[in-house]
Parts: C-alpha cells; sequence; structure tokens
C-alpha cells in the first residue's frame, strides 16, 4: 500500500510539473499576427522589403517607400540573434534615416541609406 502510495504521488508530481511540455503545444502567433520565423527567414524577408522599398523609390513614390520600411521594420522585430544585436540597432538607424530623408524629398539619399542596410542585412552570419 505504501509504494502504491508513493507511486501515485510520484506521477501527480511529475505531471503537475510539466511533464507534457506547453511550449511545444502552443503556436506560435501573437496578436499583432506574425509568425515566428527562423533569423534566415527573417532576413528574407526584411531584403525583400527594402527592395519594395527601392523599386518605389526608382518610381519615385515614397509613401509606398515609407510603408516597405515600416514592414522591414517589422519583420526585423523576428530576428533573435543576442551576437548580432548591435549589428541589427545600427542598421535599423538606416531605416529611420531614410525615412527622414523621404519625408524631405531627397530620393538619391535614402536610397543610400536603403542599400546599406540591404548590404548589412544580407552580411549578418548566424
Amino acid at each position: 500500500m505504501k509504494l502504491l502510495k508513493s507511486a501515485v504521488v510520484a506521477a501527480s508530481l511529475a505531471l503537475s510539473l510539466g511533464s507534457f511540455s506547453t511550449t511545444a503545444v502552443a503556436g506560435c502567433h501573437d496578436d499583432a499576427g506574425r509568425v515566428c520565423v527562423g533569423n534566415d527567414q527573417a532576413v528574407v524577408n526584411i531584403v525583400a522589403h527594402i527592395d519594395g522599398a527601392l523599386a518605389s523609390i526608382d518610381t519615385k513614390d515614397a509613401a509606398g517607400a515609407i510603408q516597405h520600411i515600416k514592414e522591414a521594420k517589422r519583420a526585423k522585430k523576428e530576428m533573435n540573434s543576442e551576437s548580432n544585436a548591435p549589428k541589427i540597432g545600427r542598421l535599423s538607424g538606416h531605416f529611420h534615416k531614410a525615412k527622414k530623408l523621404l519625408k524631405k524629398d531627397d530620393l538619391a539619399g535614402a536610397k543610400d541609406e536603403l542599400q546599406k542596410a540591404k548590404h548589412g542585412f544580407l552580411a549578418l552570419k548566424f
């Protein structure tokens, strides 16, 4: 009887301490509609938005370029890399500069900043 009692206590303790992983069951979505992706896919998404912004600049569509920059900044939030955190922070500065330049109608300067950001994100190693 004592052995049965110990086995029941041990089993209930194991179940209550999380022998079943709740993180494996939980989905990887948040309220903002983002889906968790790997760092490599996040870079691909960021570069795609930068390319979209550059194409908008080529057609002299500053509003479209600003929208693509916003989307690139949102995609940047999916990156999770402790070793690259300072680089990612510096690369974010290019987005801010490009957005300011677009608001001042300096399309050439904004394009240059976005090219720097694109080159920097493609150079990241994970």
